[in-house]
């Protein structure tokens, strides 16, 4: 175990490098949330028939948007793998003496930590925008918990779903087949109690649900009654996602 913690924080270390001196990919996708919150959020708060209670429309989404752009940001680690594979950089990292469990944390971690780039820009966006965010310490402690587990969930998932696919092309499908139903089947833009009964059991089972109440909980209400669903939820997901993604790497470059 201390063998695997010790590699994982080495890769770990690799992959913010690599974030350090390409930032590139970070700016851009922070762009999304912006367009999210100034537009969307904008025109849609104008609607009243919402069972919002006392929170408004945008504080309403700024949490689901939070969590729709660390899931951008983390599904697309898996992308960086075919990138790697066909450059040939892949195969050196394979061959080092490394378990390839530490290669999956590692890379699933740097996705967390891209995820609370993210989470600064959103505080940032909020703040200009007047949302009225929480701000005791406490609370922003465990939403940066929270975004890193999520970041870190969501990474393990890509890095599954690219062990199963070959191509490039193929894993961009399967990305964007897999994004849009986790992001509009869940509780980020609107109340589960006005979906279809249907889509109720969706966003149930949905992992992204249980990030967005727990983020919801931290970051607006102030109603910590169910996050320690929404946080179990969200942990066996990360579990799940982490195993798989661990047993699928093993078949990697055989």
């Amino acid at each position: 175990m201390f063998a695997i913690l010790e590699k994982t924080a080495v890769i770990w270390e690799l992959e913010l490098r690599k974030m350090r001196h390409d930032q590139t990919d970070l700016l851009i996708r922070a762009i999304q949330p912006v367009l999210w919150l100034t537009i969307f959020g904008s025109v849609f708060r104008q609607f009243r028939e919402l069972p919002l209670g006392e929170v408004s429309y945008l504080s309403f989404i700024t949490p689901g948007v939070l969590a729709q752009s660390v899931l951008f940001i983390a599904i697309f680690t898996g992308v960086s793998l075919v990138w790697e594979r066909d450059l040939g950089q892949l195969d050196r990292l394979l061959a080092a003496p490394a378990p390839r469990t530490s290669i999956v944390l590692g890379k699933a971690f740097s996705g967390g930590v891209k995820g609370l780039f993210q989470a600064g820009v959103i505080f940032a966006i909020a703040f200009v925008m007047g949302v009225d965010l929480i701000y005791n310490p406490i609370y922003v402690l465990a939403v940066i918990g929270v975004v890193f587990t999520f970041g870190v969930c969501f990474s393990s998932m890509s890095i599954f779903v690219t062990t199963l696919l070959n191509t490039r092309e193929r894993v961009m499908g399967m990305m964007q087949l897999l994004t849009m139903p986790l992001f509009f089947a869940s509780n980020a833009l609107y109340p589960i109690e006005i979906m279809p009964r249907w889509l109720q059991i969706v966003s149930i089972i949905n992992p992204m649900s249980y990030v967005v109440e727990a983020l919801r909980a931290l970051m607006i209400t102030g109603d910590l009654s169910r996050l320690p669903v929404a946080l179990g939820g969200m942990a066996i997901a990360t579990f799940i996602f982490i195993g798989a993604a661990a047993l699928a790497f093993r078949r990697v470059g055989r």
